[in-house]
């Protein structure tokens, strides 16, 4: 053992999550980090096939060196990969959005759909999350247009369209169990929020509030809405009221609002995202599930726990 440890050199871990049938993904991911310079990595298999293939290497690397470990991996097709501290991976935290990340579906694009109007509030949706169109002015704008809508259109779209992505209840399951606490915050609407929380096992919610007159909505919305400001606010309210930092935090989404809380976090993961948030992420999940973010935190799928 050296008397004198290089102390510019810190370990970091490299997780590769992808399809079943991928076997040989612990070899490709250990042949990628050697041919950059990677030595005496300790290899760890997370998952043979069920529900994926997953695995990590953890190794000593100076800060220089990150960036070339960095490109071997994007090398690596079809796979989700993580390069991240292997020390403080496992989060004590998780703030997620809801829609298109712990749900399949965007609210209030399906709320439109009951009122005829699904093509013309998708493509405002599409501009507002590739970070296009100001969130505030965006939302209200759709939220405009479903004026008198009935109020028995929220429950009909909540019970026929909307779903929880693979993973999702694992995923807050899983984290439960080791002693995180878990929120959703989403720019859309507490009625949906609500409901979304309890099925997929989250601990609380915030959301905006869809104005109504006991029977229609009346095309506003409750202010202050919350947007991306507000998600990092509330990353940050319950970070604090917990004792947590931001380091200790997971924070997943998909489009320009979560772009706050997912670059302030300890581990930012975007979902299925659009480029914006894809290129500014610590992590992407693009080919998987989301149990891809306990693989990227260092549990194996024997730890998971069923939601």
């Amino acid at each position: 053992m050296s008397q004198n440890p290089d102390k510019s050199r810190n370990f970091f871990a490299a997780v590769a999550v992808a399809a079943p049938s991928r076997a040989g993904l612990p070899a490709e991911l250990g042949a990628i980090l050697a041919s950059v310079g990677v030595q005496d990595a300790q290899a760890r298999i997370l998952a043979d096939g069920a529900p994926w293939q997953a695995c990590e290497y953890v190794f000593a690397v100076r800060e220089g060196e990150l960036e070339s470990v960095l490109g071997g991996l994007k090398a690596l097709s079809g796979v989700d990969f993580a390069l991240l501290p292997a020390e403080g991976r496992r989060k004590r935290l998780l703030i997620s959005d809801m829609d298109s990340t712990i749900i399949g579906q965007e609210c209030l694009d399906e709320l439109a759909d009951f009122a005829g109007l699904k093509a013309e509030v998708s493509a405002i949706t599409e501009r507002a999350m590739r970070g296009e169109l100001d969130f505030e002015g965006a939302l209200t704008t759709r939220v405009g247009m479903l004026k008198g809508l009935e109020m028995a259109a929220l429950e009909a779209a909540y019970g026929e369209r909307i779903t929880l992505n693979p993973g999702a209840k694992t995923l807050t399951a899983t984290m439960k169990a080791h002693g995180a606490h878990s929120v959703l915050v989403s720019g859309g609407f507490t009625f949906f929020t609500s409901r979304v929380a309890t099925a997929a096992g989250f601990d609380a919610d915030r959301g905006n509030t869809l104005i109504d007159d006991g029977a229609r909505l009346t095309g506003a919305v409750g202010r202050p809405i919350l947007g991306r400001e507000a998600k990092l606010t509330a990353l940050d309210e319950t970070a604090a009221a917990l004792g947590l930092a931001r380091t200790d935090a997971l924070a997943l989404g998909d489009g320009a609002n979560d772009l706050d809380m997912i670059c302030a976090a300890g581990l930012g993961i975007a979902y299925y995202a659009k480029p914006i948030v894809a290129e500014q992420a610590t992590a992407a999940i693009q080919y998987t599930d989301l149990t891809a973010a306990l693989f990227f935190q260092g549990y194996a799928a024997r730890e998971f726990v069923a939601g």
